[in-house]
């Protein structure tokens, strides 16, 4: 179906959308109840009968898609010649309830090192709505058998196996990401963080360890010409301050809960207009602390 095929490419694409589906119908119109279009701030795939109502609730789409409209909303059309048309007659003789449905752009995750800690993250946070990269240069880490646990994952999960300059992958991921550095080797840390700091399209950067391996981090990421403003992007230790222990999977549930708190950071920033729900075509006119101890990643 065009539309499935729409959604997907949105998602790939990290683009917002919006999914219009037919309510109901009522009397006569152009399409079935259960029709679905997609629209895009540049693009539209299928249909949902043409005409006014279309324009209509192509109109309303984009405005939601350049609002952040997270809400869901209804669009109800009279198709009839006595009705008042923007884009056209349009007069089938029925009425058409539309139901809007946001596509926000997820989240996306990149884990490098996907050991002890790295593993429990990466079950927590399959969990949710999001692309998850996992990326380690150790083979035996990224085997089938050791990520089943991922199976019924609700996150696109992509593994990134790189056994040479594992941070030539910062790169390559999706603008916005957030990037969690906690691999079994301090210079591939270190190796890492530069990269990441270089990259000015990563949303955060959070590196796993003590205070006396960010200490050593920060004189060597100096060393190698990088700004005091660039360096201070990085932030560690991770995790929520009030929540102690050093088993993975405290570490790992605190991390979640500081990523969590991100993502929720993100969406209030995005401009958001008022909650519309039915709408009738007629009137359709920082550094947060952390109890993150050094662990094996």
């Amino acid at each position: 179906m065009e539309w499935v095929k729409a959604v997907q490419q949105l998602r790939a694409g990290r683009q917002a959308g919006v999914l219009v589906t037919v309510m109901s119908v009522r009397g006569h119109a152009p399409r079935e109840a259960g029709a679905k279009m997609v629209v895009a701030a540049d693009n539209v795939w299928s249909t949902v009968g043409g005409g006014n109502l279309e324009a209509l609730a192509v109109e309303r789409s984009r405005a939601m898609i350049a609002d952040g409209v997270t809400t869901p909303e209804e669009l109800t059309a009279a198709l009839s010649d006595k009705a008042p048309y923007q884009h056209g007659v349009q007069c089938c003789g029925g009425e058409v309830k539309l139901l809007l449905e946001p596509l926000p752009v997820v989240p996306s995750v990149a884990i490098f090192g996907v050991g002890h800690v790295g593993l429990e993250l990466a079950r927590v946070l399959a969990r949710h709505d999001l692309e998850l990269h996992l990326i380690d240069s150790r083979a035996d880490q990224l085997t089938t058998d050791r990520l089943a646990v991922l199976d019924d994952a609700i996150a696109n999960v992509h593994v990134h196996n790189v056994p040479v300059l594992p941070e030539l992958v910062v790169g390559e991921l999706p603008p916005g990401t957030h990037v969690l550095i906690m691999t079994h080797d301090h210079a591939e840390d270190a190796a890492l963080c530069d990269a990441a700091i270089r990259n000015e399209e990563l949303a955060t950067i959070g590196l796993i360890g003590s205070s006396a391996k960010w200490t050593r981090f920060q004189r060597k990421l100096a060393e190698d010409g990088n700004s005091a403003e660039a360096i201070a992007r990085i932030t560690t230790p991770i995790g929520l301050s009030d929540l102690p222990g050093k088993e993975p999977a405290v570490i790992a549930v605190s991390v979640a809960a500081w990523l969590l708190q991100q993502f929720t950071a993100e969406q209030s920033a995005r401009p958001q207009t008022a909650e519309r729900h039915p709408v009738s075509a007629h009137s359709a006119e920082g550094r947060p602390a952390s109890a993150q101890r050094e662990a094996k990643a």
